[in-house]
């Protein structure tokens, strides 16, 4: 594990040219899990926006020394720019509460639930949303023999950003021995899950509005890591060309996911729809999607009217405790 110490950068002057009183903002990045790239992109674009929106920003690498930094810094709202475990899934939304700082995007009981592949699942079926069939597996057991019916997908379950997903396709003689590799950096929890042909879609959720559906392709094997957040990995079409009942059934189901699960602020879900069948399958939901130039939640903030400032200034604005 690599161990980091908060690093607070200079923040600007408090006080606003007409003698007011700014809210002072905590942006939490960095951090120490495998998505700490990508915070550290979300996070410096989250800043300068909030800046550009007049918000007093102090900019917070995350280390253990996280609440003792926090406490000495005195924001009036942190936005939670930090991806991944310990960011994403309660953790740190734990520290937040614990010091009564107003806080965005989900809380602790919702971060840790969609961060959990399997245990998000149950959720949205009680919820009436279609889902892959999945089964539990450890390392061992993704390696010994095919846990479903090929094609499926093996996912570790509490990763972000498509992380040690590997691919067991139609003719393959052995099940998914790449996790055994003594490189594989991911937990021994891993789920197997139906692999559902067709097209990638995604929906960002604000509050209680569904903002728009977007068609994700890309020429890689599947949008992966790189095909995220590298520039050219994939192509963003917004909105995506659907029917429009394919359209309105997809901005329904994520508000229903986003609902389901307890999640507050911004949320993303992730879909693929299967045209031969029409079958739209949620994949999973992001409690912090990123915000990186390449990002999709503000692509589709702005196709509704939302500049990336707007759409910073709505999740300052935004944060409370208990959420």
């Amino acid at each position: 594990m690599i161990t980091l110490t908060a690093r607070v950068q200079a923040a600007s002057d408090p006080v606003d040219e007409k003698g007011y009183g700014m809210k002072r903002v905590a942006i939490v990045y960095g951090g120490f899990s495998s998505e700490r790239p990508v915070s550290l992109s979300s996070g410096e674009a989250v800043g300068k926006a909030a800046r550009e929106a007049g918000y007093d920003v102090v900019m917070i690498d995350a280390g253990p020394d996280l609440a003792e930094v926090l406490l000495a810094e005195k924001p009036d709202a942190i936005v939670n720019a930090l991806h991944g475990p310990w960011g994403e899934d309660g953790c740190v939304q734990g520290i937040f509460e614990w010091l009564k700082i107003p806080y965005s995007h989900s809380g602790v009981l919702a971060s840790a639930l969609a961060m959990d592949k399997i245990k998000s699942k149950i959720a949205y079926r009680q919820a009436g949303l279609d889902v892959a069939a999945d089964k539990a597996v450890s390392r061992a057991e993704a390696a010994a023999s095919h846990p479903l019916p090929v094609p499926y997908v093996i996912k570790p379950v509490a990763e972000g950003s498509s992380f040690g997903v590997v691919f067991v396709r139609e003719g393959a003689n052995s099940p998914a021995r790449e996790v055994l590799s003594e490189d594989w950096a991911y937990s021994d929890y891993l789920m197997a899950e139906e692999y559902i042909p067709g097209r990638e879609l995604t929906v960002a959720v604000m509050g209680d509005r569904p903002l728009a559906v977007t068609e994700i392709t890309t020429l890689r094997e599947f949008y992966d890591f790189s095909a995220k957040y590298e520039a050219g990995g994939s192509r963003h079409t917004v909105p995506a060309d659907l029917p429009e009942a394919v359209t309105q059934r997809a901005l329904a189901d994520a508000l229903t996911a986003h609902r389901a699960l307890g999640c507050r602020g911004v949320s993303r879900s992730d879909f693929r729809y299967d045209e031969a069948k029409d079958r739209l399958v949620i994949l999973e939901t992001n409690t912090q999607p990123g915000m990186t130039p390449t990002s999709l939640v503000p692509e589709q903030a702005q196709f509704v009217g939302l500049s990336f400032a707007d759409l910073v200034s709505w999740i300052i604005e935004d944060a409370t405790c208990q959420r």
